[in-house]
């Protein structure tokens, strides 16, 4: 029996349950047809910030040590091995050594080592003569010294200071191991790994398709025999493609709450499920350059921000208000509500703060006669289009008039890290529901994910400091104190996160939907079908 995540319909309200799938024993066979959102600017999961890149290709590979696929919440207790048999911390919590499964081979037959997780993460951190393209993960690893081997079998990562958290980014989605012997050039376009599926093609804009691989070293997996991912930019076109059983299950988490009412109204038998998916939609905005470079300007904007109308009219209510760190109950770090409202722009009176944030305009030199036109930049998909068209109605009840500014998904993430806006709507999708991930990556200066070059070196030792805490409730005080100085700040003003649908056809098993992470749950090994 796998438990896996559905949707229970009552009155037309759609309620997260647990659903149990029918008893017997998985079928091998058959291909896995999934609609695809967009074409990813590549195929290297190292080099991308997308889940668009980890739904079609975390298939073909294996991490050191991953979450649980069939745990629905993210945890440290839901750590288990992969390539690595075990681990073990040092006696000073400076040392983690992976002793590593033996008899595994890349899918090009050359056999897997400690010299490929060697290879890896030297190039994760820099380190080494070849170099990733774009690295937006590389300050996952700043308390990293380095990674050692001991013969063939066994790496170990030599920490700064003690880091509990380091295991946790090792298990994300977004953390496989790379092969020594093929260059980040070719993983970008032929992805060779270890894992239960190996590459076939990827045609841009078009799809992409994978195999079985036959000498997966889980022996008996995967079931099915093969997967296809067609690139369908249209939301509409795509869902009306999975109620006439073209395809066997939506792109995960993607599927909009009115959407998810029409699958269920035209294909009653689909299993659906709303889940949280921890990402936030959030303003971003190029501090470094005139007029934004004004923190009275960004906080305004931060004030001007009604969040609830976000919510009603984007997912009828089914999202959640929190700050950088996902909402309980789906995160385990969220700031309780009462320590949130205290954050100006929080508060329930959208009308105080608005006629705040008009007088913070004006001390700017901007107001009803003088008033700020500026472009919004945005990604190209309707989860970003459709809040962007929201920000610029919004910001005009403070003087500024947005024009919205789309651009296509191969460029957007280049676009945004090179600080190439002025103001943008985006989506922060975090790998991995610990503050670590979120901090150093999002806020931390000089981080290649930090759009909005914030920069407070008071923060960051904060960051430092909750990273070392082994007691978990104290941690979770000095987070919370991050989260709250991060909002003021106006970091990176966060809107809302999102809650979206996944749906699959009834004879799909063995699929769970993370909720407090998007990118960690599409091994797909487990999954089979039914018919």
């Amino acid at each position: 029996m796998r438990s896996v995540r559905t949707l229970a319909v009552a009155a037309l309200l759609l309620l997260p349950a647990y659903h149990v799938a029918s008893a017997g024993e998985p079928k091998q066979g058959g291909i896995l047809k999934v609609y695809h959102r967009d074409s990813p600017a590549s195929a290297s999961i190292h080099e991308e910030a997308t889940y668009s890149v980890n739904i079609p290709f975390m298939p073909v590979f294996n991490n050191l040590v991953i979450y649980k696929q069939d745990v629905p919440q993210n945890s440290m207790e839901s750590i288990v091995p992969d390539l690595a048999e075990s681990w073990a911390w040092s006696s000073d919590k400076k040392k983690l050594t992976f002793k590593l499964r033996q008899g595994v081979k890349w899918h090009d037959g050359k056999p897997f080592t400690s010299a490929d997780v060697k290879c890896t993460f030297d190039m994760l951190m820099g380190k080494s003569q070849q170099k990733f393209r774009k690295n937006p993960r590389k300050s996952w690893y700043d308390e990293v010294v380095d990674v050692t081997t001991s013969g063939d079998f066994e790496a170990s990562f030599n920490l700064k200071r003690p880091q509990p958290a380091l295991l946790a980014l090792l298990a994300s989605g977004y953390t496989p191991v790379y092969p020594c012997h093929v260059s980040p050039g070719d993983m970008r376009t032929k992805p060779t790994g270890t894992g239960p599926f190996k590459f076939v093609e990827f045609k841009a804009n078009e799809s992409i398709k994978l195999t079985r691989n036959p000498d997966y070293w889980k022996k008996g997996l995967p079931h099915l025999d093969g997967m296809e991912f067609t690139i369908i930019t249209n939301r509409s076109t795509a869902i009306l493609g999975f109620i006439s059983g073209q395809f066997d299950m939506t792109f995960p988490t993607e599927v909009s709450i009115p959407l998810l009412k029409d699958v269920k109204k035209q294909s009653p038998n689909a299993v659906c499920v709303v889940e949280p998916i921890n990402v936030s939609t959030n303003i971003i905005v190029n501090s470094s350059s005139p007029p934004f470079d004004s923190l009275d300007i960004r906080r305004a904007m931060a004030l001007a921000i009604d969040r609830k109308a976000f919510i009603s009219i984007l997912f009828e209510g089914q999202a959640d208000i929190g700050g950088t760190m996902l909402p309980a109950p789906g995160g385990l770090w969220a700031m309780p509500k009462e320590m949130l409202e205290t954050i100006p722009g929080y508060g329930p009176d959208i009308n105080a703060n608005r006629e705040e944030a008009r007088k913070l305009m004006q001390k700017a030199g901007f107001g009803p006669d003088k008033r700020l036109a500026v472009k919004v930049a945005t990604r190209n998909i309707p989860i970003y289009r459709d809040p962007a068209i929201i920000l610029i109605d919004q910001l005009k009840s403070i003087y500024i008039d947005g024009e919205l500014d789309v651009v296509e998904t191969a460029n957007w993430f280049s676009k945004v890290a090179r600080k190439d806006y002025a103001l943008g709507l985006n989506l922060t999708g975090n790998a991995v529901d610990d503050p670590d991930q979120s901090f150093y990556e999002n806020y931390s200066c000089g981080s290649e994910r930090n759009y909005t070059n914030y920069c407070n070196k008071d923060i960051e030792k904060l960051f430092s400091e909750q990273s070392q805490e082994t007691d978990v409730a104290k941690r979770k005080k000095i987070v919370w104190e991050i989260d709250k100085k991060l909002q003021e700040d106006v970091a990176r003003p966060i809107i809302y996160h999102g809650r979206s649908g996944s749906c699959w056809q009834p004879y799909v098993k063995g699929i769970t939907i993370m909720v407090n992470s998007s990118y960690n749950g599409y091994r797909y090994e487990d999954v089979w079908m039914d018919k």
